[in-house]
């Protein structure tokens, strides 16, 4: 995370709203040679404070966890290049702008016999954003079909402890030297660059 505070808020709200969207992140936990990592889908459920999520069986993160982990998942958005022409003010640098979101836990095993039910809560939650379309179910899968595939998954949950963000996005410049650097973004490199202009005009206000 980003050591500036103009960049960090006690706000958790407009985080928690992030991840909730963006659903996609990568987990991580100490291995005994290295950092494991797996990039997984996911579904957040604030009444417990947790996160749902699957993995393969063959993944070295879940056989690691006979007993519970500390893990993150880290979450991120919009991101680019920021030329310090686009200020129009003297004396200043290249940077980067983006938003990231952690997520520190304690990672475990889900019995198997959910599994089912977790993998029906994460493409219901997906399925919900392509409305109209009927949603997908799992139901309309063949007999046996997707008992053969869950054969090689297995659930897991992730309890969240604590929650740092960075949304860096020019905050610690004056409003009308960010509003000029944001109008020029798209015309420049990252990713998902007009969401970050929007972000850019409009950050998220801390607590006050």
């Amino acid at each position: 995370m980003h050591p500036n505070p103009a960049f960090r808020s006690k706000n958790d709200r407009p985080s928690i709203d992030f991840v909730r969207q963006r659903a996609f992140g990568v987990l991580t936990v100490n291995g005994s040679e290295h950092p494991l990592v797996a990039h997984i889908p996911f579904r957040l459920d604030e009444k417990t404070a947790s996160i749902e999520l699957h993995l393969m069986r063959s993944n070295p993160i879940w056989r690691a966890a006979e007993t519970e982990l500390p893990a993150l998942i880290a979450v991120t958005g919009p991101d680019g290049y920021i030329s310090p022409d686009w200020y129009d003010v003297p004396d200043q640098v290249p940077t980067w702008n983006y938003v990231a979101v952690h997520l520190h836990g304690t990672l475990s095993r889900v019995p198997q016999i959910e599994l089912k039910d977790v993998l029906d809560r994460l493409s219901d939650t997906f399925e919900s954003r392509l409305a109209p379309k009927t949603p997908w179910r799992s139901a309309k899968m063949s007999d046996g079909v997707m008992d053969r595939m869950m054969r090689m998954i297995v659930p897991m949950r992730m309890t969240i402890t604590n929650i740092e963000s960075t949304w860096k996005l020019n905050q610690n410049k004056p409003d009308d030297v960010r509003m000029r650097a944001a109008s020029k973004v798209e015309t420049g490199f990252g990713s998902e660059l007009a969401a970050l202009a929007t972000l850019m005009q409009a950050p998220p206000k801390p607590v006050e």
